[in-house]
């Protein structure tokens, strides 16, 4: 073994000092014979500890001894891998399941809605008491004359914050939901990003002087912040909702359920998916069609069809893929065609230019096998 002369830095006895140990170790430290006194001890790069030395000082036994060096690499090994990066926005105070509830019956206006108040109070007594979100968890606007907290009135601006509050913190594994039932509309699409040539929006009370909030803002808000992991439901209970959230992919199934997803996408429009997350959309109708206020499901109050039927459905059969809830829900709300739920629904029915201009429709931020893929919210 080659071996180069040094002197212990004790009593400056020569010590002979290996040069393949050298090569190799993280830290040496060699004892003296004379004085046994640690008399040599540096710290090269890549070196490892010894265990033992014989009576001429050589070294006879070492610990962690690395592995011989990979030529034409400048390092040996490489460097611990390191875990996931901590996310730097703070995990939300109301815990992995929230929701943000919009019903606006626009008051004693001439579009006033019946059924939109009664719509949220059954989606929050849904999700607390059959799907375990927190009630503190649920933060509800409505135009009830009796609200007296004027956060909780669905003006545009604070639906903008209710809807940022949703997505706020949000971590992997977060269930988040969207529930909207009041009036929808459509606008002419200035930025040119729509297939169509429109964007839909949603109106808040106050619209008529603050102006609808449109489908750009909501994906750029609730849809593109979801990081990998996490998941959001919306359930749009309005007119001309078809991609309201503006997902890329909107599913199509015929009369034989057969299905296959529509790409939204387009070039000028820049990403409009997710950080990863996955977000699916239920609306009441196509962009060009319009939904249905009934008090045919209870009797007595109204209710919206697309929220009467999303929560039947989820109720009667707990365990559903997406496929067959979106089945169910249409297959309840077609019974209005054939009489089942009274005049007030027909109307809206009467004028079905297109197939699916008034049965539920469902969009996502990606595809997916619709009847394998079970809804866990």
């Amino acid at each position: 073994m080659a071996s180069r002369r040094a002197r212990c830095s004790q009593c400056g006895r020569a010590i002979q000092v290996p040069v393949e140990v050298e090569a190799y170790a993280s830290s040496i430290t060699i004892i003296c014979s004379g004085c046994h006194s640690q008399g040599f001890n540096q710290q090269p790069s890549l070196r490892p500890n010894y265990s033992s030395v014989d009576n001429n000082n050589n070294i006879t036994s070492f610990t962690n001894y690395p592995p011989p060096p990979t030529y034409g690499r400048q390092q040996f090994w490489q460097q611990p891998l390191r875990g996931p990066q901590p996310s730097m926005t703070p995990p939300s105070p109301y815990g992995n399941k929230r929701a943000v509830l919009f019903g606006i019956s626009y008051g004693n206006r001439v579009n006033r809605i019946k059924g939109s108040l009664n719509d949220v109070h059954c989606m929050k007594y849904f999700l607390t008491e059959k799907l375990g979100f927190p009630a503190n968890s649920i933060r509800m606007l409505t135009d009830d004359p009796g609200e007296r907290n004027q956060m909780r009135i669905p003006t545009k601006y604070n639906m903008r914050m209710a809807m940022r509050w949703l997505v706020e913190g949000c971590q992997p594994g977060d269930s988040l939901v969207l529930h909207f039932s009041g009036h929808g509309s459509r606008e002419v699409d200035r930025s040119m990003d729509e297939v169509d040539g429109y964007d839909e929006a949603i109106c808040p009370v106050d619209y008529e002087h603050e102006g609808k909030i449109v489908d750009d803002e909501i994906n750029s808000t609730i849809v593109r912040p979801l990081p990998q992991g996490a998941k959001l439901h919306a359930v749009i209970d309005t007119c001309f909702s078809g991609t309201v959230l503006d997902l890329p992919f909107m599913c199509r199934i015929n009369r034989k359920g057969y299905y296959g997803w529509e790409d939204h996408r387009s070039s000028r429009a820049g990403y409009k998916g997710t950080r990863g997350g996955l977000a699916v959309c239920f609306s009441a109708c196509d962009d060009d069609g319009n939904a249905a206020d009934t008090s045919a499901f209870s009797g007595s109050e109204s209710a919206g069809a697309l929220t009467y039927s999303f929560i039947q459905a989820m109720q009667v059969q707990p365990k559903l893929t997406y496929g067959q809830l979106l089945s169910a829900m249409r297959s309840t709300i077609r019974g209005a065609r054939e009489g089942t739920f009274g005049t007030d629904y027909q109307q809206h029915a009467m004028d079905n230019r297109q197939q699916y201009a008034h049965d539920p429709q469902l969009s996502s931020s990606e595809k997916f096998d619709i009847y394998s893929k079970f809804i866990v919210m």
